[in-house]
């Protein structure tokens, strides 16, 4: 198990460094030259100069890259002198437009977006495996028709027009929920929950609708298995054999799923902070790329790619929890 693990950390290890070199090779190298854009268009040469060394552009590619490597972990300094400015780990520069550290832009954002992606993870979770499990059982009856129609609507719908939709119909329309605000859930917990309900909802409808078929294609299949007619044969309680024989196994491929929509989800819903106008990380991602803010959507870019990849090695762990296959193969 711990060979497995070591292994599962090295890879992670070698995939973030190699994340982290593309995205550094497609803003700083292959995008216009930073400290124009610092600067600003009537900025004159000397000043482009200066603006380069401060961060450290006039130096070779794997000097810069190592630097940048380096203010990940330990911090980095800009510039010299009485002009010296220290960023500390992790240092992902500041914003073009604001000045502001990147690191400090994010973490500020990031509860917000681990928020709408607890919150929607949660229902589409509960409503994908349930309506896989009900489906499954009724298999070609009313109740599996009438699921299979639900599921197809919610992944015909897009995001943003079930979100624009629900606003209108039970914000403006009805008045029963308000308009997203930025409300903390100390300050008022009722008035927390019904601002997140509508980002929860519309980002659960599509995912629950992918999960609730996938769930029962897998339990269906699991129940043609050998193991699982012998359970039947000997009498043992039909929910114990849904629990342990049949759901049990089905969940292996819903896992490695969940990992990966809720990993991407924390590195922030784009569409749906936009639309809603929440202040999270996609919201931050969305205006940084209007104003091409490259050391934020870098930033942003590389939290996505830690969230995933975490999300994938916390994925391979919970395998040796559920099945004992893999956790036979993991002690190998």
């Amino acid at each position: 198990m711990t060979r497995f693990f070591v292994n599962r950390f090295l890879g992670m290890i070698i995939v973030l460094l190699l994340v982290s070199l593309f995205t550094f090779v497609v803003f700083f190298v292959l995008s216009p030259d930073p400290a124009v854009q610092v600067c600003g268009k009537n900025c004159t040469p000397e000043r482009i100069d200066q603006i380069r060394a401060n961060l450290g552009l006039d130096l070779p590619f794997w000097t810069q890259f190592g630097t940048f490597l380096s203010g990940l972990f330990v911090g980095r300094s800009y510039g010299e002198g009485s002009g010296l400015v220290q960023c500390a780990a992790p240092c992902l520069g500041y914003s073009f437009q604001t000045s502001q550290s990147v690191t400090d832009m994010i973490m500020q954002r990031l509860p917000v977006s681990a928020t709408v992606a607890i919150g929607a993870a949660v229902l589409w979770l509960s409503a994908g495996l349930v309506g896989g499990v009900i489906s499954a059982v009724r298999e070609g009856r009313f109740a599996d028709r009438f699921v299979a129609g639900l599921t197809l609507t919610g992944m015909s719908i897009p995001n943003y027009v079930l979100a624009l939709v629900m606003q209108f119909v039970l914000v403006v329309t009805l008045g029963w929920l308000p308009f997203p605000q930025a409300v903390r859930f100390g300050e008022d917990p009722v008035q927390w929950f019904l601002n997140f309900l509508m980002p929860w909802i519309v980002l659960a409808v599509g995912n629950a609708a992918v999960y609730t078929r996938l769930t029962r294609a897998n339990v269906i299949d699991t129940l043609q298995e050998n193991y699982v007619r012998t359970a039947r044969a000997k009498g043992l309680n039909p929910g114990l054999v849904w629990r342990r024989h049949a759901l049990r196994p089905a969940l292996t491929p819903i896992v490695t799923i969940f990992g990966m929509d809720f990993a991407g989800l924390l590195g922030g819903a784009l569409i749906t902070e936009t639309v809603f106008g929440l202040n999270g990380v996609g919201k931050l991602a969305a205006d940084s790329i209007t104003k091409n803010d490259q050391p934020v959507i870098m930033g942003v870019t590389l939290l996505a790619a830690f969230f995933v990849v975490v999300g994938n090695m916390v994925v391979d762990l919970l395998y040796t929890a559920i099945d004992p296959r893999v956790r036979l193969k993991a002690t190998r």
